[in-house]
């Protein structure tokens, strides 16, 4: 190459460097910002989640409780969120199935928290989402490898959800414009009569039907005998069945109780 093409060359790019200088215009083609202009967006390599400047402790929590955190919120999903404080700035570090629409880095509106507390669990306590559904929260602090409170995990659990099943439940369970028996159908009903008093029985007794002996049985038989319970069709056969008796000795307590009382 001789000296005076690469001259040219050289001239040519200085030329060049000049014109982009004189119009603002970068090798790229893009715009150069005007020192006094705004700033604009940041990139979006630069936006990210964690505000604060990464600490040891923030690294800590982190690395140990993370993962934690995520196990809690998929194994509850959607109801439960979970929330790593850090106690030494007091900001939201990291958050697991938000339902409270906060963000990393947010202020973590906790009281102090006395550095010489051992108490690993707070709660279960209540608190209003935004949404107005109650929460139920349990609170655990995080201690660093020195036993200082570093952190405080949250989980924060929507219960909402149940108090609506349960208002579905009620709807069923109580009925709506339930009324009382007619008596035209429910007049001679021998078996909720007997049902009725079993369970009177049983609860002044404080013992179940499976908790029955045999002892139990017979007085049972002779109670209800007095009550004139085995006046119905079949009723024998019912209480043998409910009792967890044999027909027989159902038949047998009744003879007994007919020879020596006469029939009631």
């Amino acid at each position: 190459m001789s000296i005076t093409r690469a001259r040219g060359r050289y001239n040519g790019a200085t030329a060049a460097a000049a014109a982009r200088g004189r119009t603002g215009m970068p090798a790229t083609g893009a715009p150069a910002r005007r020192p006094d202009a705004p700033p604009g967006p940041r990139p979006p390599e630069m936006a990210t989640p964690m505000r604060k400047k990464r600490s040891p402790v923030k690294d800590l929590l982190l690395t140990r409780y993370a993962p934690i955190a995520d196990g809690i919120a998929a194994l509850f999903f959607p109801y439960a969120e979970v929330v790593i404080h850090d106690l030494h700035d007091q900001t939201v570090l990291y958050l697991a199935n938000n339902l409270s629409k906060r963000e990393v880095g947010d202020d973590s509106a906790l009281e102090e928290i006395d550095h010489s507390a051992r108490e690993r669990v707070i709660g279960p306590y209540e608190k209003l989402n935004w949404d107005g559904r109650r929460m139920r929260c349990v609170s655990n602090v995080l201690f660093d490898d020195e036993g200082r409170p570093a952190g405080m995990m949250c989980i924060n659990f929507n219960i909402a959800v149940f108090d609506e099943v349960r208002a579905t439940l009620d709807l069923f369970i109580k009925g709506a414009g339930v009324v009382a028996q007619p008596d035209e159908l429910f007049r001679d009903d021998w078996q909720e009569r007997i049902n009725t008093f079993l369970h009177g029985w049983l609860r002044e007794r404080q013992v179940g039907l499976n908790g029955l002996t045999r002892e139990h049985r017979r007085e049972l038989v002779e109670a209800l005998h007095a009550e004139g319970a085995f006046r119905g069709k079949s009723a024998a056969n019912y209480v043998a069945n409910v009792l967890g008796m044999g027909r027989a000795t159902v038949y047998k307590h009744l003879k007994h109780l007919k020879e020596t009382q006469g029939d009631a």
